[in-house]
C-alpha cells in the first residue's frame, strides 16, 4: 500500500500533536542508516553543516538510487532503475550502499561502520536475493562516489575579509573566518550552478527598512534582552542546535509517523538531503557574492552606517554566538526552508503535526511544516545573529531549489518502461 492510501484525511491532519506523535518509533534499514550516517558525520566526526549536508546527501543518494534500482519505480539519480530485478533484497542494497559511502567518507570509524553493516546483513537470510542486493548497494555507493571525486570538497578557500560599512569581518567570539567556505565552489547535486538562484542581496545601509531591521535585532537579540520572551528565546536557542542534526531526527519522526515503507523513505530522504546540499552551496555562493556584516558589527559600529536612525552600541552582544562567515543570506533558512518545501512537497500538504525534543532538552511542537520555517525565520532575529531580510531570502533560495529539484528530479517511471523498454 502506498503513502498516499495510508494517510489520513485533512481533518485528521489537524489532530493535537501529543496524539500524532503518540505511536511508537518505527525503524527500517533506511532509517537506521540514517542514524548511523548522522551519528557518524555529526556526532562522532563533528561536521558542520557545510559539510555533513553534502555528505548525508551522498548517502542517501546512493541508497535511494540502489532501493529504486530494484523497485524501478522512479527515475534513478546516478544510476539506472534497470541494473537489477525486482526479487533483489532492497534491504541488502539500502544498507550497502549506505556503508560503503560512509566508509569512503569517514574511514576512521570503519570498525563501528563493518559491525553496522553486519548487522543488518546478519537479519536478511542467506541467499541470491541477498547477494544480488548487496552487489546493488555497492555499484550505487560506487556510482556516488565517483561522481563526487573532485567536486571541490575542501578546496583552498576562505571568505575575503574587508572593512568599513556593511562589510563582513571576523568577530567574536572566535574571530575566525569559515574553514568551509570552500562549499560555494563545490559542483551542485541537482541545480545547474551554485549561482541559479542568488538573492536580491542586503538591504541599503541608508535605508528606513534597515534601521527597522538593525532596531529589531538590536532590540529582540541582545545576549540582555528586556524585550525578548521567554518562549523567543526558547526558540531561538531550539533552532541554534545543529541544524541537519535536529532536521534528521525530526525526519525520522515524521518517517514513522507517516508509516513510510522502505521505497518511500529511500525517495524521502535523498530529496531532502539533495535539495538541502545544493540549498547550502547556493547560500554559500551568495555570502561570498554579498559580504555583508553582521550585526555584532552593524550594531557596534552603527555609527559609521550612514544612517542617522541608527544608534551605535559598543557593547552590544547577540544570544547565539556568531557563526564565522557573511551575514546574509541565512544559511539555516536557506537549508531549513529547502526541507520544509520538499517535505510539502512529498507529503503533499503543509498540515502535518510532530513535536521534537533536541539534545539540550528543549521541546518544540509545530501543526503545519509552515509553522517551523517561520519561527526560524524569526529565531535568527532573536538569536541576535540575522537581519530579517537575510533570513527571509535564505528561505527563498530554499524553496527555489526544491521548486527545481521538483520539476527535474526523481519522476515516477512506470514498471513496463523498466521491465521491456520503450519504443
Amino acid at each position: 500500500m502506498t503513502m498516499r492510501h495510508r494517510r489520513l484525511g485533512g481533518l485528521l491532519a489537524a489532530v493535537a500533536v501529543l496524539l500524532a506523535v503518540a505511536a511508537p518509533a518505527r525503524a527500517d534499514t533506511v532509517t537506521e542508516w540514517n542514524l548511523n550516517a548522522t551519528n557518524a558525520l555529526i556526532v562522532t566526526a563533528a561536521q558542520p553543516p557545510q559539510v555533513s549536508v553534502p555528505h548525508l546527501a551522498m548517502v542517501h543518494g546512493a541508497v535511494y538510487d540502489a532501493v529504486n534500482a530494484i523497485d524501478g519505480g522512479h527515475e534513478g539519480y546516478l544510476l539506472s532503475s534497470r541494473v537489477a530485478t525486482p526479487s533483489d533484497s532492497m534491504d541488502a542494497a539500502a544498507a550497502t550502499a549506505a556503508y560503503r559511502v560512509l566508509v569512503h567518507l569517514v574511514p576512521a570509524q570503519q570498525a563501528t561502520l563493518d559491525a553496522q553493516h553486519a548487522a543488518s546483513l546478519g537479519a536478511i537470510p542467506n541467499g541470491s536475493s541477498k547477494t544480488r542486493g548487496i552487489a546493488v548497494g555497492e555499484a550505487a555507493a560506487a556510482a556516488m562516489i565517483a561522481a563526487r571525486t573532485d567536486d571541490g570538497r575542501f578546496g583552498p578557500s576562505r571568505f575575503a575579509v574587508g572593512s568599513g560599512p556593511g562589510v563582513w569581518r571576523p568577530v567574536l567570539p572566535a574571530f575566525a573566518n569559515d574553514p568551509n567556505a570552500w562549499l560555494k565552489d563545490v559542483k551542485p547535486f541537482l541545480i545547474r550552478s551554485s549561482s541559479q538562484f542568488r538573492s536580491r542581496g542586503p538591504l541599503e545601509l541608508t535605508s528606513r527598512k534597515y534601521a527597522r531591521e538593525s532596531d529589531e535585532v538590536k532590540a529582540l537579540g541582545s545576549a540582555t534582552s528586556t524585550k525578548r520572551t521567554s518562549e523567543q528565546e526558547l526558540a531561538a536557542r531550539y533552532w541554534a542546535e545543529n541544524p541537519p542534526g535536529t532536521w534528521s531526527r525530526i525526519f525520522r519522526t515524521l518517517s514513522a509517523q507517516e508509516a513510510l515503507s522502505l521505497v518511500e523513505n529511500a525517495r524521502f530522504f535523498a530529496t531532502l538531503y539533495l535539495t538541502g546540499a545544493d540549498s547550502l552551496i547556493s547560500v554559500w555562493d551568495d555570502k561570498a557574492r554579498w559580504s555583508f556584516w553582521r550585526p555584532i558589527t552593524a550594531i557596534q559600529e552603527a555609527g559609521t552606517d550612514g544612517n542617522p536612525r541608527t544608534q551605535p552600541d559598543a557593547g552590544w552582544v547577540p544570544l547565539i554566538p556568531t557563526p564565522p562567515y557573511p551575514e546574509h543570506p541565512s544559511g539555516h533558512t536557506g537549508l531549513s526552508g529547502s526541507f520544509v518545501k520538499t517535505l510539502q512537497q512529498f507529503f503533499r500538504t503543509d498540515r502535518i503535526a510532530w513535536s521534537d525534543t533536541n539534545n539540550a532538552g528543549l521541546t518544540r511542537s509545530f501543526t503545519r511544516f509552515s509553522q517551523a520555517i517561520d519561527e526560524i525565520v524569526n529565531a535568527r532575529v532573536w538569536s541576535g545573529i540575522h537581519f530579517r531580510t537575510a533570513d527571509e531570502q535564505g528561505e527563498l533560495i530554499g524553496e527555489q531549489v526544491a521548486h527545481y529539484r521538483d520539476k527535474h528530479y526523481f519522476q515516477p517511471e512506470h514498471r513496463f518502461q523498466r521491465d521491456h523498454g520503450s519504443d
